[in-house]
């Protein structure tokens, strides 16, 4: 799974005329669903999005996180971050989950975000959106669940290098 965060001052969704999310400070995260993606992936990505430190303490150091600062979430379903664009000039959507997944792990992130106690706000799934934001910085990562086993990885090779 890959999530866009941006930090923003305020943020909304609109489909067909009507406002389906809108929050002040928070974090407008664009969410994307790829094959092979599980539970394990959204957790993966709640629990980094909720505890990461992007947002200023009492002298502007990006120090807090989403829960010290009861900011809240808009989040978005969004395939087309898994485009993939090596080769020609169309990009291809052949690594993003198909449908019936995407939208099952899409609204198991939803739940698991709510349960944490996060204000969730969200747009609708497939739906042609309209995304009104206003950057906080601006401050925009990605995030991608494969990271997790890139770092498990990382420390691993640490712990081979030091002991040669």
């Amino acid at each position: 799974m890959r999530a866009l965060l941006q930090r923003v001052l305020e943020a909304s969704i609109t489909v067909d005329g009507a406002v389906t999310g809108a929050i002040g400070p928070g974090l407008l995260v664009f969410l994307g669903v790829g094959h092979g993606d599980t539970e394990i992936d959204a957790d993966y990505l709640i629990d980094k999005i909720l505890h990461l430190r992007i947002f200023p303490d009492d002298v502007g150091r990006m120090n807090r996180n989403l829960r010290e600062t009861s900011n809240a979430l808009l989040v978005a379903s969004q395939f087309t971050l898994f485009a993939e664009t090596r080769r020609g000039r169309r990009p291809s959507f052949d690594l993003a989950a198909p449908p019936d997944l995407a939208r099952r792990l899409y609204e198991y992130f939803l739940k698991k975000a709510e349960i944490s106690g996060a204000n969730v706000q969200a747009g609708v799934f497939q739906a042609h959106m309209s995304v009104s934001l206003v950057n906080d910085g601006p401050v925009t990562i990605l995030i991608d669940s494969l990271d997790k086993t890139k770092v498990k990885l990382d420390k691993t090779k640490v712990k081979a290098d030091s002991s040669n």
